[in-house]
This record gives structure tokens, sequence and C-alpha cells, in this order.
């Protein structure tokens, strides 16, 4: 693909410097995937919109969980003068964080600076007490353990958050969401929309959306019958399985199924297949351009009504709403991606706060 060339004619533009604060351990894909957009943001536009550094406390560089050692370009006491910073974190997050870390932390909230943590990270800032009563995120696995640790923060399940001038993460390519989505608000959707192209990146997923946590590590490795009722329920979606077909399957009374789901999952059944076939129609609605009414008939819904009553009482919004707002549009005929066609001309003054 031949670069796109743009033109930046927003006044009052500023450029946007973000620190990278590496821990020991933190891991390399959510760091690339937090720079990456950035990087293209600048290719494609033709303009430093973002700058950004990596920092160590003293400046030497920082083993990632992969074994690769990372120099560092800034320090804490280099008084670099950041946007927002974010905080990488890794494999044994808790035992690599340091006084200084939460020192320095809190020093850069003082300063107003926007702070976020991906990955593990988040568990810094709730360490140092910038997170209570914010709504916030963090790698599926540190979830459990952070809840009980950190009572004031608002935890949720979200692959990132955005709220009060903290910007926070999940693991894995999380973090290229939460970029996409940042450079979307402040330079819109025709700059957002190309970097995707560029990264063969089909579809954002926006904050409402959640991490898939594996059921094993949510009601254990001994619970296999709840597991293979999960599996029947997610390979059965267009004909959904009534309850007593699922528990005759495992060789379970329908009551036994019931107590089985409350215990582990804190639902009924019927609740969970209904939630596995709505995530289901989410994602036909964001990234394909099927009709509301093959959706529906797709996740075993026998009425569109009922199906969108359902849906909005879910997701809190009508699903023709949800496909009007999705970030990328799909060609009506093909139902291929047209966002490769995307000439920018302009793109509108940068908003600061993001929170």
């Amino acid at each position: 693909m031949i670069p796109i060339q743009t033109k930046y004619e927003g006044k009052g533009d500023r450029v946007r410097h973000i620190g990278f604060l590496l821990l020991p351990n933190f891991t390399m894909m959510a760091l690339t995937s937090a720079i990456e957009p950035l990087r293209m943001a600048n290719h494609l536009s033709g303009k430093t919109l973002y700058t950004w550094a990596t920092i160590s406390a003293s400046g030497e560089p920082v083993v990632a969980s992969d074994g690769l050692s990372v120099n560092v370009s800034a320090r804490y006491e280099n008084h670099e003068s950041y946007s927002a910073v974010m905080v990488c974190g890794g494999v044994a997050v808790k035992e690599n964080i340091t006084k200084l870390d939460l020192n320095w932390l809190n020093y850069l909230a003082r300063k107003n600076v926007i702070l976020g943590g991906i990955c593990t990270g988040s568990y810094a800032l709730a360490k140092a007490g910038l997170l209570d009563n914010v709504n916030c995120t963090i790698h599926w696995e540190m979830l459990a353990s952070w809840q009980e640790d950190f009572p004031k923060i608002k935890s949720t399940n979200q692959l990132y958050t955005i709220e009060h001038k903290r910007w926070c993460s999940s693991g894995g390519t999380a973090p290229m969401d939460l970029m996409l989505c940042l450079i979307g608000r402040e330079y819109g959707k025709e700059l957002q929309i190309a970097i995707c192209e560029m990264f063969a990146h089909e579809h954002i997923r926006d904050e409402s959306e959640m991490q898939r946590i594996p059921l094993q590590h949510v009601v254990g490795a001994n619970q296999s019958k709840l597991q293979d009722i999960v599996h029947l329920m997610e390979a059965n979606i267009e004909e959904p399985l009534n309850l007593n077909e699922l528990a005759g399957f495992v060789n379970l009374s329908r009551r036994q199924l019931e107590r089985l789901f409350q215990r582990y999952l804190h639902c009924s059944p019927h609740r969970y297949y209904m939630q596995i076939r709505l995530t289901r129609a989410r994602q036909l609605i964001k990234q394909t351009n099927i009709s509301i009414i093959e959706v529906a008939i797709c996740c075993g819904f026998v009425s569109t009504p009922h199906f969108s009553k359902c849906y909005r009482n879910a997701f809190k919004i009508p699903p023709r709403e949800e496909r009007a707002n999705r970030g990328l549009q799909f060609d009506n005929a093909s139902g291929e991606s047209t966002y490769g066609t995307v000439k920018i001309h302009h793109l509108p003054t940068p908003q600061l706060e993001c929170g």
C-alpha cells in the first residue's frame, strides 16, 4: 500500500510526550502494542503528533519477560515533561515494584500528569493509591489478587478503561486498542482507521468489551462437567440446547446443573447461555455487515424484536445503533472493509483531556 499523505491544519496543536516506565519482567507484546500506533500516527499524518520515551528508575536497561534487554532513554531524575506515563508490568509485578517507583508515580500525579498501566502495570498505580474510586482494569490473571489487595478501586474486567486521567489496559494486544481509541478521540476516525489498515487490525475493540477469562481459571480445573456444559453452549449458538439436554449430556439433573452454575458462575445456566449468544451477536454486528435479522437467527433468536430487547438490556444500546456507531465501516456489497480508501485531508485540533 502507498503511504497515505496527510495534511495537519489544526491550530494550537502540541506534541504529546508519553513515557513508558518499564518494570522488570514487563511484557514486550504489551509495550510494542502501545507504542506502534503512536509511531504510525506520526507516519500517516506527516506530523510529529507523539513522542515517547522508555524509562527506568536508574536509566539502566530493563529485562523483559521474554529475556530481551531493553535500553531506556530516561530515568526519574531527568524531570522530563510528560503528557502521560504508562507503567508496563508483566510477570511477578508485586515483587518488582519499589518504593522509589511509587514515590515517582505520586510525584507525577501531583504534577497532574495522566497515568496509566498496561498488562499488570496498573497494580503499581493501585499500590501508590492512585486508582482509588476509579474504574480500572488489569490482566485477568491479576484480577482476583488486586481486588483483594485494593478494595477501594472499582475493578472491572474490561479490556481497557479511560477515566479521570487514568488509562488502564489489560495485556496482549489490548494496549493497541487503547491507543487507537485515544488517537481517534484526539485526531479523528480517519487517522484511527488508516492506522488499523497498516497493521491489518480489522476491528477496534471499544472500552465496553471484556477480557475473555479462561473458564478453568474461574471455576478450577476439577470442575470438568461445568466446563463441558459451557463448551456445549458455545458450540450450539444457532440452535440452543434446552437445560434438560445440557444436563443429560453430563449425567446431571437439571437442579444439579442450576446449583453448579450458581455456585461457580453466580448466575443461572439460562442467563449464562444468553450472555454467550449475545456476545456472539455483538461480534457479528461490529465485525460483519450481515443484517440484524440474520444476526438474530445466527444466535438462536426466533424473533428480531425479542433479540433487540435482550441486546438492549445487556449492552444498554439497540443493535441497530451499535452497528451505526461501530468504528470500522464495511462495504455493503462485499462485506470487506473500505478503510483502505480513506484519504485524510484534515486532522482536528487535539483535545488534551481524555479522562
